[in-house]
């Protein structure tokens, strides 16, 4: 392999950690206001999957003098802007454990690339390894509340300690790593992995895994459905009734028939069971139906539904020319 010795500029702008509240969702109104929280996706070792308000992080920045890391190709098939980019970055590593971390990258990307459509399309992906140095090994908040580290990315259980209901929500400094993450050529999504064998991770614009679990790169498949097949959530809550618009989602829809997805009904699923309309998705238990009972939009460990597959293959085809 070979590594490239980088450094760019600081960002204008982190990616927001998920999606606003979605228009017509009555049952987010008495949140608290939205520039006082962000809604975080909360993965528990279950395979469920929920989501939770915290208090906005006030994150600072790191200076440009200090965002410097080897860049390390994993799988280079291509182009950047022809191909899907995938970066790892890693938080809690220290000068001798940067070997652990890439065997911790080899390890996520295998997993994700064993789940379609990414096994049969594995060869249209860039896959990076941005070598973030901490001063200290391990991630804050582990194994107990108030455990603090010095490392690069501020990466903590509870949230970096902002929600302390959840302890394994497992959360980063968003500016930070996108920092860091934009010394790769491209980055399509990110993955940041802390240097943890406890399970946990949060999903978004850069989503977070443990490096060491196993289980955690489930979340690497899901947040792509987010950020490559545009894929709403299939999960629910014990909320009213959705009263909102037809979603743009092409897996959600509020008609009881499933008319959106008419041409697979019936048809056999990978994620089990046949194409129907399965009432609770998006957030809401009432008034909004998914394709099938329960695919990687609502469980980890699941695979995609023939709707959310296609989303994906198209695009794929959409940003790879040679796939038109």
């Amino acid at each position: 392999m070979r590594a490239h010795q980088l450094t760019l500029p600081v960002l204008a702008v982190a990616f927001a950690v998920v999606a606003a509240p979605l228009p017509g969702d009555a049952a987010e109104s008495t949140t608290p206001a939205q520039s006082d929280v962000e809604w975080v996706e909360v993965f528990s070792p279950d395979g469920t999957i929920s989501r939770t308000a915290v208090p906005r992080a006030v994150e600072t920045r790191a200076a440009p003098a200090d965002v410097a890391a080897d860049v390390v190709p994993i799988q280079e098939t291509g182009a950047p802007d022809q191909r899907f980019d995938l970066v790892f970055i890693g938080d809690g590593y220290t000068p001798a454990e940067i070997d652990l971390f890439h065997t911790h990258v080899v390890d996520k990307w295998t997993e994700l690339s064993a789940v379609e459509p990414f096994k049969s399309y594995r060869q249209y992906f860039n896959v990076w390894q941005v070598d973030v140095v901490s001063n200290e090994s391990g991630v804050d908040h582990d194994p107990t509340l108030g455990t603090a580290r010095d490392t690069a990315l501020d990466m903590g259980f509870w949230c970096q300690g902002r929600d302390t209901q959840t302890e394994r929500l497992l959360c980063v400094n968003q500016t930070k790593a996108t920092q860091f993450a934009a010394l790769a050529p491209q980055a399509d999504q990110v993955i940041a992995l802390g240097n943890t064998a406890k399970y946990g991770g949060a999903g978004g614009g850069v989503a977070t895994a443990a490096g060491a679990n196993d289980q955690a790169g489930q979340i690497a498949v899901h947040e792509l459905g987010h950020s490559i097949g545009k894929l709403a959530d299939e999960y629910d809550y014990p909320n009213d009734q959705y009263t909102g618009t037809e979603p743009t989602e092409v897996n959600v829809t509020t008609s009881a028939t499933g008319a959106k997805w008419s041409a697979y009904l019936g048809q056999a699923s990978p994620d089990g069971g046949v194409v129907g309309a399965f009432e609770g998705a998006r957030y809401h238990l009432h008034g909004l139906y998914r394709p099938t009972e329960n695919s990687i939009m609502r469980t980890l460990g699941r695979e995609f539904n023939l709707i959310g597959r296609d989303a994906m293959i198209e695009a794929f085809k959409a940003k790879i020319p040679e796939l038109r």
